[in-house]
């Protein structure tokens, strides 16, 4: 890790993990409600103060970076890179659900189910969710469109027609086989859409041009691409110490993973080409998306 991927890194944790730990406190609408919150907030903290790398905050302040955040208003900045970690969150929470993917473990502790139980994990994913747009409509740092055009596209990518659309298509495939193309599809909404987010509203928080906006959309395709095939090569090669959560669970699910169709070497490789183009995307920023660059380098050479 490069220094100032490193310095990139803890300054993006520390920014949101302070504003997750405020969020963390439940402010009911009616103040007669709030002993009887105590054990859902209990949940909401267990599921935002897990720790995990910050992946997606981190591309919001590295996207922002790359376009020139000079002018960008930085509680502005903070509530945009939440509330990817909200939706993300939400989306660990409920994959891990037994009417998912079924598991007892993620980010090194029992799943929130296990911690608590479903009911209170079904209710602690819908209410991050919902206050992931929260706040990005609270936002006056911003300009309303400037807000709009973020629910819009966390809306969009978390949805139907992106991460939502591409749980169903991984439930659904499992156990029976997926071309490359299909696969690739797949994971373009289920890992990616939400990656492709991250860029936008870091790009739409620093005023980024619309060339600027289309080079990162072209990046975090490819990123999110090569995202999931790193995460089927760990599944394959790490463990649950490593990992934070239960390794394997592809193959005995009887799922198609990158690794399955093009062997662990022929994985490596194809995450290889999809940083190399990935990258090749980010010429029009010149040295300021340097952080990014190294960001997405990490991400494909991480071994957790």
């Amino acid at each position: 890790m490069t220094p100032a991927l490193n310095t990139l890194m803890e300054h993006s944790r520390e920014r949101c993990e302070a504003r997750l730990q405020a969020l963390s406190h439940i402010q009911p609408q009616d103040a007669r409600a709030s002993g009887a919150l105590a054990g859902l907030e209990e949940a909401v903290r267990y599921a935002l103060q897990a720790g995990g790398k910050r992946i997606r905050p981190c591309l919001v302040y590295a996207a922002a970076q790359a376009a020139g955040d000079s002018n960008t208003h930085a509680a502005a900045l903070d509530n945009a890179a939440c509330a990817m970690e909200l939706v993300h969150t939400y989306s660990l929470i409920h994959d891990d659900l037994p009417a998912m993917d079924n598991d007892d473990l993620r980010r090194g502790r029992p799943t929130l189910h296990k911690a608590f139980d479903e009911a209170t994990a079904i209710l602690v994913g819908d209410g991050l969710q919902a206050l992931a747009f929260e706040l990005l409509v609270d936002d006056e740092g911003l300009p309303a469109e400037a807000r709009m055009r973020m629910v819009r596209v966390l809306a969009q990518a978390a949805g139907l027609g992106g991460m939502v659309g591409g749980q169903f298509v991984d439930i659904a495939a499992t156990g029976s086989p997926l071309a490359l193309a299909e696969l690739q599809g797949l994971h373009t909404l289920k890992t990616g859409a939400l990656i492709r987010a991250s860029l936008s509203l870091g790009a739409i928080a620093a005023s980024a041009s619309q060339e600027e906006q289309a080079a990162l959309e072209v990046f975090g395709e490819h990123l999110g691409l090569a995202f999931q095939v790193v995460d089927d090569i760990l599944d394959v090669e790490g463990s649950a110490a490593t990992l934070g959560k239960t390794g394997g669970k592809d193959a005995a699910a009887g799922k198609t993973t990158y690794v399955s169709l093009l062997g662990l070497e022929g994985a490596r490789a194809a995450a290889d080409a999809l940083l190399a183009d990935g990258l090749e995307a980010l010429t029009c920023f010149g040295d300021h998306a340097n952080p990014l660059r190294d960001l997405a380098r990490y991400i494909v050479q991480r071994q957790a």
